[in-house]
């Protein structure tokens, strides 16, 4: 990596950074002839002859980075962290000035409504260089990384200052909201050239790990810079507003590209989000990020709505698009359709559904009869397909990338296909009157019972770190355990050619492929002996080896390697299980911001909105279909929708408090149900209460400007006010600002003398 560049302008301020100290000027006229060059009266460089005058370098200077905090001008006062503190309060809050929503409840940061519009209309963010700003940082990611380094090293407070820090103030750019996903574009890169470039593994590794950290600085950055909602709202244009990688690119570069009439989505067919690019490039860091967090929770409660974009929607329903806006629902219909969508009220939805479903199969397996179907059956029948049908449909949405990273896909799917068999099977069975495949049909059927019953645990604790870490050990046990099969079979195919060819048994009385199989399997798990027993019959000599080898290998050596793995899986897990929740809940975040119209029908309803919408789709022009679609689900879904408005209007957005220290604000404490005085009384019993409701209220105005005189919050420093005092009247100074005259030690990361 090359160091700073000669820009005599680098410190216009004048003050030195740690370690640094000020380059000579050189002159045009001593810059030819002179060959040495003092600097302080010492002698720099008395053999090497200074470098001709250039023009000012647009490359990155590292010096002006090495600084510390309390030696540069811009510091973080007191002010600045409470300004920052209401601003997030600001974030969670629906003021009064904020009541000017249109007819559909969506507003933008300034209080302006947003109205839908149709998805053919042109998008705000057409004109950014996305194509442009992938390849411009992968030049710059591959001039900066040219070792393997770890993701804590690239943390460490040297590589931030001398890497990351430069990288983030050169790409952050306040117009432009792409920059966050094409780091993330080029991160997937990387990893691809990690996979099948193997001299390059640890490198490209450190270069996709380095995009996930400037990506995740350049958010924060964006967080810092905005505030309020208007800053909400940016910060979730950057995250989930689309983009395609060849916008901007020359025309002879842009592959051709075919938009469905069917799926209706215009020019937004095809584009991805930054956050989708962070689930499926597993970017953990970047979405455990306190800015990454504040979007994605605004998304899973509705307070921030859009119109995703999809990857196929069996009945899409795009005739109004709803561009990335606010929600404030005291403007919004009482009957909202669209908040079916939401990822919260999909999450409660759907538990209720799985619940359902639950039932309704124990019902039918209690009271199953082989030879015809009963009641219970055909309502399982109904219902199950209908979930499988809504299980289709989201694999769908976003892709099968997408739908296995949320934490029970694996159960979902092993389900789906389950009851695939059994209906099959069932069908089958009725229409050629075969009774035994009935009978078997409900056998396969029995097997879903450890798919359906642990489901439900991990929908009620999806953030739990046993199934978080259960459904990696999982996906490592059985890799490992095919490979195992694969390597073992050898060992199967030799015993049955030994057993064949042995005269003293023959190949009528030789063991068959599953006994042996079952032997061998008994051994594998330490259960029983017997095939070591039987080895002589297949060979006197080779035999017994063979089973001896195979013992050690599959029940000493395999379990131990797997006891291992999986021990190791845990490990990393667990280190970061920070991390691992809150990427778990941007998935389910995502995945619960849904587009196909089916997601609007509870099952059994889909199937028949399945049956009779899809034809009308081909017949019926956009606008009508969406009159019949809305009406549609206003009906079937007016209890749901009722509940949803009443519960949104109360509890979507924060009680209202005063964002200012004048004064005592609103108590976060009246609420309807607090006024209650049994629910009063009750809280009141907890012997805790009082350190949580000494923060529901302002403090009294009296207090605060007390505050105020004891700490001038305008003035004030950080890392200054907490110091104690010197003196009685006045207040104290950092010891590091203190001492300016002392040189602090610092790691040699430019080379420089003393003066």
């Amino acid at each position: 990596m090359s160091g700073p560049t000669s820009n005599p302008d680098w410190n216009p301020s004048g003050s030195p950074a740690y370690g640094t100290f000020p380059r000579p000027q050189f002159s045009s006229n001593d810059s030819q002839n002179s060959t040495a060059v003092y600097s302080n009266g010492g002698d720099v460089s008395p053999k090497r002859r200074p470098s001709p005058s250039r023009k000012t370098s647009r490359h990155i200077e590292f010096r002006k980075y090495l600084k510390r905090p309390h030696l540069i001008e811009n510091q973080r006062t007191l002010s600045d962290a409470l300004r920052s503190a209401k601003s997030r309060e600001e974030q969670e809050t629906l003021l009064p000035d904020d009541d000017q929503a249109g007819a559909d409840g969506c507003f933008n940061g300034q209080g302006e409504p947003m109205e839908s519009r149709t998805a053919f209309a042109p998008e705000p963010h057409d004109n950014l260089k996305v194509y442009y700003n992938i390849h411009r940082i992968r030049r710059l990611i591959l001039a900066v990384i040219e070792d393997p380094y770890t993701v804590d090293q690239l943390r460490e407070p040297r590589m931030n200052v001398l890497i990351v820090k430069p990288l983030v103030d050169r790409l952050y750019d306040e117009d432009d909201i792409s920059v966050v996903y094409c780091l993330l574009v080029n991160r997937m890169q990387f990893l691809r050239d990690q996979q099948f470039q193997q001299h390059h593994q640890t490198v490209d590794l450190t270069r996709a790990n380095l995009c996930e950290l400037v990506a995740m600085k350049v958010l924060r950055r964006h967080d810092e810079e905005s505030t309020g909602k208007a800053g909400l709202l940016l910060l979730a244009q950057i995250l989930v507003a689309p983009f395609q990688p060849f916008q901007g690119a020359p025309e002879e570069r842009c592959p051709p590209r075919h938009n469905s009439q069917y799926q209706g989505q215009g020019d937004l067919e095809g584009k991805l989000t930054a956050l989708e690019v962070a689930i499926v490039s597993e970017s953990k860091i970047m979405l455990s990020g306190s800015a990454s967090q504040k979007v994605i929770d605004a998304v899973y409660r509705g307070r921030i709505v859009y119109t995703p974009t999809t990857y196929i929607d069996i009945i899409p329903d795009h005739y109004k698009y709803k561009p990335i806006s606010l929600y404030d629902p005291r403007k919004a219909p009482l009957l909202n359709q669209y908040r079916l969508m939401v990822p919260r009220t999909r999450n409660i939805i759907e538990v209720v559904q799985f619940i359902i479903l639950l039932a309704l199969y124990s019902w039918c397996m209690t009271v199953r009869k082989d030879h015809f179907l009963t009641g219970a059956e055909v309502a399982f029948l109904l219902y199950g397909s209908g979930w499988v049908l809504d299980e289709l449909t989201s694999c769908l949405e976003h892709g099968w990338e997408v739908h296995t990273q949320e934490l029970w896909a694996f159960l979902d799917v092993t389900f789906a296909g389950i009851f695939i068999v059994y209906l099959s099977m069932r069908i089958h069975g009725w229409m050629t009157g075969q009774d035994e495949t009935g009978r078997q049909a409900l056998d396969v059927l029995a097997v879903a019972s450890p798919i359906l019953f642990p489901r439900i645990a991990f929908n009620l604790m999806p953030e739990n770190m046993l199934f978080i870490a259960l459904r990696a050990m999982v996906k490592e046990f059985t890799a490992l355990s095919l490979i195992a099969v694969w390597c073992f079979g050898g060992f199967l195919l030799a015993l049955k050619w030994l057993s064949i060819s042995n005269p003293a048994v023959g190949y009528e009385d030789s063991p068959n492929s599953i006994t042996i199989s079952k032997w061998m399997l008994w051994i594998w798990f330490g259960l029983d002996g017997r095939g070591i027993d039987e080895a002589p019959g297949f060979h006197e000599i080779l035999g017994p080896t063979l089973m001896v080898i195979y013992a050690f290998l599959g029940n000493t050596l395999f379990l131990t390697v797997l006891v291992s793995i999986l021990s190791n899986t845990f490990s990393k897990i667990a280190a970061d299980a920070t991390a691992e929740i809150q990427f778990r809940r941007a998935v389910l975040t995502f995945e619960g911001v849904k587009s196909d119209s089916l997601f609007a029908y509870r099952p059994p309803f889909n199937l028949l909105a399945f049956i009779i919408l899809l034809p009308l789709k081909f017949i019926l022009t956009s606008r009508w279909f969406h009159k019949i679609n809305v009406t549609a689900v206003r009906i079937l879904n007016f209890p749901i929708l009722l509940a949803i408005s009443y519960h949104e209007r109360r509890a979507l957005w924060k009680p209202r408090r005063n964002l200012s220290v004048s004064g005592p604000g609103p108590s976060k404490r009246s609420t309807w149900l607090s006024d209650v005085g049994f629910w009063r009384s009750w809280k009141q019993l907890s012997p805790h209460a009082d350190l949580q409701a000494v923060f529901e209220e302002e403090p009294p105005a009296d207090v605060v400007q007390r505050i105020e005189e004891e700490d001038d919050l305008e003035d004030a420093i950080l890392e200054n006010s907490f110091a104690a005092t010197t003196g009685a009247d006045k207040r104290s100074v950092s010891p590091g600002s203190a001492m300016t005259g002392r040189r602090r030690r610092l790691s040699s990361v430019w080379p420089g003398t003393s003066s």
